[in-house]
């Protein structure tokens, strides 16, 4: 990306506007849109293009200047004057997750109640809002992760523009980019029902939308957010699907749990693909636009922790997937965990990157994983670009339970963070606080990365929200390197017999966040950090903790002036010149209110800043104040001469706003 020039640019776009008629994603030869528009200072696409690189040339904003960032406006969130106005019934907010798009000068984002809206990218102000009024529905919060959203997607067809929501609730709605107005022509008066296509019978109050689609050669491809949760059987299918983007018209269907005699069938034993569901792809997804795949990130089969009723390795649960989106063929796939019992779904769209190995030029995809892997295949064959070993891992102890014996581990790149609950992993900051760790961790079983859930309870480390999370990484194509983003935060999972509203199971798995001794984390330092990977050779080249730990008063006082990092999210882009990071406040462990079946969360604003760090070293060049911790992922563009950096936050009891910095 960074090498296209100026000129390649512009004779893309002219060759564009001659086509009349023709979208660039159709024109063989053409550079994709988001890639032209990327080289101009636009972010068209969630991770700036489908390659999900989370990647601008831009150069304004370089190591010698950062440190003059400033908040340059604040747009508050339509959603504040709802929830002002209306009564409890809508429910609690959970977190202001979207990250929007710029294109020719304006903001398009999503909203956690899934209104959208249209903002001048210079000054913040407010173009137009639609609000398709989700919340007066009368469900209450959507199911999984209540009131949040991750953003939209955006399609141009000569002057035709559009902006598509899969909203809470799973309506597709596709609005005038100009007007906010829906196109009347497509699906019905602008809106496709996302459930009644489904090959059976959904709950609304199961199945729901929070990340964006992505619109590739005129194919809207939709994934969905599919309650965590035992009690329903059959479960809701986790099935990808394709939509042309005119008319909304439904294209394709693909089951991510094999069915009848599609090939994988014979993974999911004693017939159990007739009702095992999940296997849904809740993150953002990622294509190649020139090739015309798109590449899925496949989470876990229901029920998370316990597989009893789901025996066999279980194609395609927690896999990556490429798909032809043309026809949603499948052309290629690896299963990266077999018959998943950890909840290691791939949380993040998997990151296009072109890489030389071994002095061969390959179109690699990588994908990062809440085990600590990195994952990376060439995207046009799945092959491995290193080996991928099949290790021996231990069996279950739960009776029924049939874990997999062998577990995919890869070679290179090593895991970006420590795995397992072992005592060497254990925080040690003093002999005294090593022992008392070890005792806490001693009530559990516990051991290396793919030790299966028990009765007695199992510390899994990474934990179900990280390693690498649904914050994914960054590429910086000049040198072939990953930025991983990744936390510690390990939790128990306890095997036992639901209740009767439990649902019908033999069992069910419980997560739970366990502290370390003292109110510190049990784990070691850093409690969060960035990595980054050299994607040529697969060697790590450095580790810098993110946050500072001053926000948690125990650590400051046995060490004022140590730097371990905050146990929580990071963003991270990268620029032709440097690295941007920003941070959320401490990730508190979810509670449930009683009623509601969404877990809501404390949210914090500690030690809020945008770190600014030269991408090559990992030294810090700047650190800017902000008045609220970030919730999603940052962009970058040109607007009025001046390169903006813009990231949502608040949520809960934070008001919900997109902040702007620039010099």
């Amino acid at each position: 990306m960074s090498s296209l020039r100026s000129i390649v640019s512009l004779i893309a776009l002219t060759f564009l506007a001659i086509a009349a008629g023709l979208h660039a994603q159709t024109i063989p030869g053409a550079l994709p849109e988001s890639v032209t528009a990327l080289s101009q200072g636009q972010w068209l696409a969630y991770g700036g293009t489908y390659a999900a690189a989370h990647y601008s040339p831009l150069t304004q904003i370089n190591r010698d200047n950062a440190k003059d960032l400033h908040v340059v406006w604040r747009w508050t969130s339509p959603d504040m004057a709802v929830r002002k106005e209306s009564d409890a019934s809508i429910g609690p907010g959970f977190m202001n997750e979207s990250t929007p798009l710029m294109v020719n000068g304006v903001l398009y984002t999503s909203t956690s109640l899934s209104q959208v809206a249209a903002i001048d990218a210079v000054t913040g102000q407010t173009k137009w809002v639609f609000d398709p009024k989700i919340y007066e529905n009368g469900l209450g919060p959507p199911p999984n992760l209540g009131w949040t959203h991750r953003g939209v997607a955006y399609w141009r067809n000569g002057d035709d523009e559009r902006i598509v929501i899969l909203t809470a609730f799973a309506r597709m709605i596709a609005l005038d980019a100009k007007t906010g107005k829906p196109v009347t022509s497509f699906g019905t008066n602008g809106s496709v029902d996302l459930v009644d296509s489904l090959r059976r019978p959904v709950p609304r109050d199961y199945y729901t939308m929070t990340s964006p689609p992505l619109i590739v050669r005129n194919v809207i491809v939709v994934g969905s957010s599919v309650f965590d949760w035992w009690a329903k059987r059959p479960s809701p299918p986790g099935d990808v699907r394709g939509f042309d983007v005119v008319s909304g018209k439904l294209l394709w269907t693909f089951h991510t749990v094999a069915q009848g005699e599609e090939p994988g069938v014979e993974t999911w034993e004693k017939d159990s693909w007739k009702e095992v569901g999940n296997a849904n792809v809740w993150a953002p997804m990622s294509a190649d636009e020139e090739l015309g795949y798109v590449y899925l990130p496949v989470s876990t089969p229901t029920n998370d922790y316990y597989g009893g009723q789901r025996p066999g390795d279980g194609l395609y649960g927690e896999s990556l997937v490429c798909l032809d989106v043309a026809t949603g063929k499948k052309v290629w796939h690896y299963q990266l965990v077999h018959h998943g019992l950890w909840d290691y779904d791939p949380p993040a769209a998997p990151t296009l990157i072109d890489v030389t190995v071994d002095g061969k030029p390959i179109k690699a995809v990588a994908q990062v994983t809440k085990q600590a892997f990195v994952y990376v295949f060439d995207r046009l064959t799945g092959k491995p670009v290193w080996p991928i070993e099949e290790r021996p891992v231990p069996a279950s102890t739960v009776p029924g339970e049939q874990a997999s014996k062998t577990q995919p581990i890869p070679s290179r790149p090593a895991p970006f963070d420590i795995q397992g609950a072992t005592d060497d992993n254990l925080i040690d900051l003093t002999p005294e606080i090593h022992q008392e760790a070890i005792a806490i961790a001693d009530a559990y079983d516990r051991g290396g990365l793919f030790i299966p859930p028990s009765q007695r309870g199992t510390i899994q480390m990474p934990g179900n929200a990280g390693g690498a999370s649904w914050t994914g990484a960054a590429v910086d194509p000049d040198t072939h390197t990953l930025y991983v983003p990744t936390f510690r935060l390990p939790v128990t999972i306890t095997i036992r017999k639901p209740d009767t509203s439990q649902g019908s199971y033999d069992f069910i798995g419980l997560p739970k966040y366990l502290p370390g001794p003292r109110g510190l984390p049990l784990l070691k330092p850093p409690f969060g950090s960035i990595v980054a990977i050299d994607m040529n050779s697969g060697d790590q080249r450095w580790r810098i903790p993110v946050g500072r730990s001053a926000a948690m008063s125990s650590v400051q006082k046995i060490n004022p002036s140590g730097n371990y990092g905050l146990m929580a999210r990071s963003w991270a882009m990268v620029t032709k010149t440097v690295m941007v990071v920003v941070q959320m406040g401490y990730f508190s462990p979810p509670r449930f209110q009683p009623g509601v079946n969404a877990p809501i969360r404390d949210l914090h604003n500690l030690d809020p800043h945008l770190w600014v760090y030269d991408k090559t070293t990992g030294d810090k060049l700047a650190e800017i104040d902000l008045p609220s911790n970030a919730t999603g992922a940052p962009i970058t563009y040109m607007a009025g001469g001046k390169q903006f950096i813009v990231f949502p936050v608040g949520g809960g009891p934070v008001t919900e706003e997109l902040i702007a910095v620039a010099l």
